[in-house]
């Protein structure tokens, strides 16, 4: 799902959205216009009155998208499969203020899958935020267990926080450097 810049919409239903950036929770009323801002991910980035909200793509209906498709896993998967599927999936998670994802934006540290007794998967993720103070670190945290514990074989995501080693700009890959103009 690429960018819907500045796609006008009208709310047909009440949705729950996170405001951004202090990531509160809230509901916004149906008949609400706006503009789409960003639509990366699965995502919507929303400009209403002023205010910038997030969407996810399970609410996307409400103002007239399609989600995002669940990924799929063959059969016969291995771990490094399912590795390789996690880190595609975080591929998918962004930022509602910058339209880089959060792993060019080098932000996830670490990504292992640990097979369990039951045939099941668990991924472990480590991951920062460009700033320690981001109301929006929980949304972001949230996005990736999501979006990895939908990949099948996948029974747990543990997704933690770190600020150890703080995040800087030469983390971001140089496509990200680039697109930002921090070259």
């Amino acid at each position: 799902m690429r960018s819907h810049e500045n796609e006008a919409f009208v709310l047909s239903r009440d949705t729950p959205a996170v405001m951004v950036p202090s990531g509160d929770q809230i509901e916004l009323k149906a008949g609400l216009s706006g503009f789409i801002t960003q639509a990366l991910g699965g995502s919507f980035t929303l400009y209403i009155e002023g205010n910038l909200y997030r969407l996810s793509g399970e609410n996307a209906d409400a103002i007239g998208k399609q989600g995002f498709i669940p990924p799929e896993l063959p059969p016969d998967a291995t771990e490094e499969d399912v590795k390789a599927l996690a880190w595609k999936q975080m591929r998918t998670c962004y930022d509602p203020e910058i339209p880089i994802d959060i792993v060019e934006l080098g932000l996830v540290y670490e990504c292992e899958v640990r097979p369990n007794d039951d045939g099941s998967r668990t991924v472990g993720v480590k991951m920062t935020l460009t700033a320690p103070g981001c109301g929006m670190g929980d949304v972001l945290v949230q996005d990736v267990r999501e979006k990895i514990e939908i990949i099948p074989t996948v029974s747990k995501a543990d997704v933690e926080l770190v600020f150890d080693p703080p995040w800087n700009q030469s983390m971001m890959s140089e496509a990200a450097r680039l697109q930002t103009g921090m070259m």
